[in-house]
């Protein structure tokens, strides 16, 4: 990577903006044609630098306002594949298995659903409680929103640069 390359990343990081020709502003921006913007790009991301370039949503702008995690227990019985049915239901964008704290917080499922009330986000966990006989969950909404940038890893011979 070179001081350009470095350079291009940064803006890259700040999102491609809502035109239609993106690369061309950006190359703009940079002093460069949007050919070699492109290059330089396809190069970051055949070297490993770059892994992909993906939208990133302000869903706030768009109305979804209740964000909340689900914490479930599945049952004893038939609770085995409780995790794949849950990561089945098109309202919940990630689903999660980790280690209870015995005695203190039990549950060991959690999937995160957004919508555009809290009421909505409710009707869905009902209904996937529903439907997969999990009745032992607990909705936690989101009060405050912190941070919401992915952090920055830049490799710089061979080092990880937070």
């Amino acid at each position: 990577m070179d001081e350009t390359d470095y350079r291009l990343l940064e803006v890259l990081e700040e999102g491609l903006p809502l035109v239609a020709k993106p690369f061309a502003a950006v190359g703009q921006r940079l002093g460069m044609p949007e050919t070699v913007v492109i290059d330089r790009i396809r190069k970051l991301r055949e070297s490993g630098i770059v892994r992909r370039i993906r939208a990133r949503i302000d869903q706030r702008k768009l109305g979804i306002v209740a964000n909340a995690l689900v914490a479930w227990k599945p049952p004893a019985v038939n609770g085995a594949d409780l995790a794949d049915r849950l990561a089945a239901f098109s309202s919940v964008t990630h689903c999660y298995e980790r280690s209870p704290v015995v005695g203190r917080w039990e549950y060991t499922l959690y999937t995160v659903h957004h919508g555009y009330s809290r009421e909505q986000v409710v009707a869905d966990v009902e209904s996937i409680a529903g439907a997969t006989g999990c009745h032992d969950y607990c909705i936690i909404f989101s009060t405050r929103e912190y941070k919401r940038i992915p952090s920055v890893r830049i490799r710089e011979n061979g080092v990880v640069k937070a």
